[in-house]
């Protein structure tokens, strides 16, 4: 109903003293550009954490490639009091602990691990353009969590919004009446007020055992330069105080609470947190192994007997080369990569070298979006030049002799006689207006789909249910969807295990030897496309020789396709103003020998922009182009 008194934010937040029925945990999900930070941003000022001067748009996305991308890729917690009237009329003061979570599929695992630790959700859609793929997968995550569901209109103030026509759709999918789908606007703060209230009044409160050994639950973390390891949790059980020893239960590493306290949304120290409450701790612990996102933490002189229940980990879903363009980078990149996985969970990562590109990691995404966000961040945030191979996914050859072979890289790829090759399916869901259907469908019979069922969610609005290889989605896929659907579709997808494809490996050859980098695993019925597509981008980009370089594409021992670098013809004849015939027919025999003993000793120079240029154009989609144009550039 209003925000508390204003009074110094110490003052007003103390979670020692903040029982569990006073406080309220919940998360907001919702598709990409749907308005999330835009609302938490009012609810931010609203609550009165964050006044009009230090007030700026999407607040809680700290990071410069959020707010560049306009995407949330980090979950964020804040802690905002707010005060409703009783039947007396009596101002209660609640705790609110909200976070904010990222809208994209290769971010799921961020939600999953906010709505673990929360008991409600908000349920957030734009009202011009309806539910989307992803706000149904995470409001499925949702339901399967039990929490409590907030249906919520967005952008009620602009002039395409359809907020009753889209309210049908929505109750229609959580089970409830059109008329109890709240319409705000996160732009200009009409209807957050009765948001706040409802929430108040239909999240349950946390429950827990104040008197029961500590347990609290790691959501998150972050490494900090100058105070180490920071991390965040949800307090489940008992209470945790500053200057008490821990433990993490998965690790059995000890260490001494040097600080405890929430963020509002800038971290503030207490007393200690709670049952229910949501906190930082800070160890003073700068190896960013030992805070283990899943793990419990308890009372090292009172310690629970039996952890909670973790986060399974996440699957990577596409593999890619992270190589340093400079080899002394090697260390850097190794620390980097050290850092940023405390930042992100998701991310997997092991060193592995290449005759070509020398020694790098090979590391694991949870889709294209991952893996061009985490490439940017490690040059950005650690000052590294960097070349990204062609993103792939896992396959599993089993030989003749019944051998399997797990392949995460082409080069791993094995020769000799296969019996099969089994590669990863996804489950897709598109939704998409009706008009479209037809485009759709070509375009996922063209990546070998198999449509699995459609429904219609509205006379104009379909969803589309097909199974489809992950190696065909991680390329161009949502790129194309976007493109025939004049950007209305949206996509969703989840693994669903592997079969068997008549899959091949295609090798590039320069001048007759093998360049690992550029060898790939594609469908059969696309290995001359891709000989044919490479060859001729390899020949653009690499540079004339002395020599003739013959640029060949090969299955096994069949060449498939041929580029040819004609070679420069250096100008023998030039000193020679006159004189016999005999003299120059001399001087020209004399330089094919020559030509002829430079083509079976020469090696083919590549330039380092041919690698970028050829291997990042492969990569995630629409930001190919533009790494191929910055190689250039460099």
């Amino acid at each position: 109903m209003s925000p508390i008194p204003t009074a110094p934010l110490s003052a007003r937040i103390q979670p020692a003293a903040t029982p569990p029925e006073l406080l309220r945990n919940f998360c907001i999900i919702a598709h990409i550009d749907h308005g999330k930070s835009t609302l938490a941003d009012r609810m931010l000022q609203l609550t009165g954490v964050v006044d009009e001067r230090a007030a700026r748009a999407q607040y809680l996305d700290r990071m410069d490639i959020e707010r560049e991308r306009g995407i949330t890729i980090k979950s964020q917690a804040v802690r905002m009091p707010w005060a409703v009237a009783d039947p007396d009329g009596v101002d209660v003061p609640y705790a609110l602990n909200m976070i904010d979570t990222p809208g994209h599929v290769d971010f799921t695992y961020e939600v999953s691990r906010s709505l673990a630790a929360c008991e409600g959700a908000v349920l957030l859609v734009d009202a011009a353009q309806g539910i989307e793929a992803q706000t149904l997968a995470n409001l499925y995550l949702a339901m399967e969590n039990e929490l409590a569901i907030i249906p919520v209109l967005n952008k009620i103030d602009l002039p395409a919004a359809q907020p009753e026509k889209y309210a049908e759709e929505i109750a229609g999918l959580v089970g409830g009446d059109p008329a109890d789908v709240l319409k705000v606007s996160g732009k200009t703060g009409a209807g957050v007020t009765e948001l706040l209230d409802r929430i108040v009044d239909v999240v349950p409160a946390p429950v827990g055992d104040a008197d029961a050994p500590a347990r609290a639950m790691i959501f998150d973390s972050v490494y900090d330069t100058y105070r180490g390891v920071v991390t965040y949790v949800r307090v489940v059980d008992g209470n945790l105080n500053p200057r008490e020893k821990i433990v993490m239960m998965s690790t059995r590493a000890t260490h001494e609470l040097l600080e405890i306290g929430v963020t509002s949304p800038e971290p503030i120290r207490t007393k200690g947190l709670g049952v229910g409450e949501v906190g930082y701790l800070i160890t003073g612990v700068k190896d960013v192994r030992q805070s283990k996102v899943g793990d419990t933490v308890t009372n090292a002189a009172k310690p629970a007997e039996i952890a909670l229940g973790g986060y399974s980990d996440p699957k990577p879903m596409v593999f890619s080369g992270l190589y340093p363009i400079d080899g002394s980078d090697y260390p850097v990149l190794r620390d980097a990569l050290d850092k940023l996985k405390l930042n992100d969970a998701a991310l997997n990562y092991e060193p592995e070298t290449s005759v070509a590109l020398g020694f790098g990691f090979r590391v694991g995404f949870l889709g294209l979006l991952h893996l061009e966000i985490v490439r940017e961040r490690l040059e950005r945030e650690f000052d590294l030049a960097l070349i990204s191979t062609a993103p792939n996914v896992v396959y599993d050859v089993t030989l003749e002799d019944g051998t399997i072979v797990t392949v995460t890289n082409p080069s791993e790829f094995p020769g000799g006689k296969i019996k099969e090759v089994r590669e990863p399916m996804v489950k897709a869901t598109v939704l998409a207006p009706s008009e479209f259907i037809g485009a759709i469908m070509e375009l996922c019979q063209t990546k070998r789909g198999t449509l699995g069922g459609m429904d219609y969610l509205s006379e104009e609005r379909v969803e589309m249910r097909y199974t489809l290889p992950l190696a065909e989605i991680v390329f161009d896929f949502f790129d194309q969807l976007k493109s025939r659907t004049r950007g209305y579709a949206s996509l969703d997808y989840e693994t669903s295990g592997d079969q068997v494809a008549d899959l091949v490996k295609v090798d590039i050859l320069l001048q007759g030897e093998q360049v690992d980098a550029f060898s790939a695993i594609v469908h059969k019925d696309k290995a001359y496309s891709y000989g044919v597509m490479m060859t001729g981008k390899l020949k653009e980009l690499i540079p004339r020789q002395q020599f003739e370089v013959p640029i060949q594409a090969a299955v096994g021992a069949r060449v498939i396709a041929r580029e040819t670098i004609r070679a420069i013809r250096k100008d023998v004849l030039a000193k020679c103003y006159g004189g016999d015939i005999s003299r120059k027919r001399k001087l020209l025999e004399k330089q094919k020998e020559g030509k002829k003993r430079m083509k079976t000793i020469g090696r083919v120079d590549v330039p380092q922009e041919a690698f970028i240029a050829a291997l990042t154009s492969e990569a995630a989609g629409s930001s190919g182009g533009k790494d191929a144009k910055d190689a250039k550039k460099r």
